[in-house]
């Protein structure tokens, strides 16, 4: 496994969402959920899409779509194992003080919701961002880039990192937001 894999689960279940919004459009969704899209959409290359999906086939993280064929994130197998073993898999050693995304407790899904005193903030690691903060590693070098686009992603990555970083209690509300919007 590598976390690459919880990435392409994630966006899968975001798309899932997102049409779900949208009701429809069938052309859109074909090219979203191919392994071009997917590699477009997250900035990996179609080969590890292609592998990725491969692995969580494998280890039961997704299964085939009897109709379109395509694999599909199992939601209740995924959440489960992120709940109870992403943390100890992909472990965070928060760096130094560098200008990226906010993440975790700091990201929009999560802001407001504790008292969380931090004197910086965690961040992915971005150019372009402008919060300055603790470095914390995603779970793919394309996360920043990839949450840009795609808002359900980054609430799910933020909610994974915040598992990955808090204390229980902390831990328990990232969890059980987690819980609500993967609907398991």
């Amino acid at each position: 496994m590598k976390g690459q894999d919880i990435v392409v689960l994630l966006k899968l279940i975001s798309l899932e969402n997102e049409l779900r919004y949208r009701q429809g459009d069938a052309l859109k969704e074909d090219d979203a959920l191919s392994v071009r899209g997917l590699a477009k959409s997250l900035g990996i290359s179609k080969s590890e899409i292609s592998l990725s999906l491969n692995r969580s086939l494998y280890s039961g993280l997704a299964f085939k779509d009897l109709q379109s064929g395509r694999p599909v994130a199992s939601r209740r197998v995924l959440c489960d194992f992120m709940l109870r073993g992403l943390k100890y898999v992909f472990p965070v050693h928060p760096g130094p003080l560098i200008r990226g995304l906010p993440t975790s407790f700091h990201a929009p899904v999560l802001q407001g919701q504790l008292l969380y005193q931090m004197e910086y903030p965690y961040v992915w690691p971005h150019a372009e961002g402008k919060v300055t903060g603790q470095a914390i590693e995603p779970l793919f070098k394309s996360v920043p880039m990839a949450v840009q686009r795609d808002l359900f992603l980054y609430e799910f990555l933020a909610l994974v990192d915040a598992i990955r970083t808090g204390a229980a209690r902390e831990m328990h509300l990232a969890q059980q937001i987690l819980r609500e919007r993967l609907g398991v």
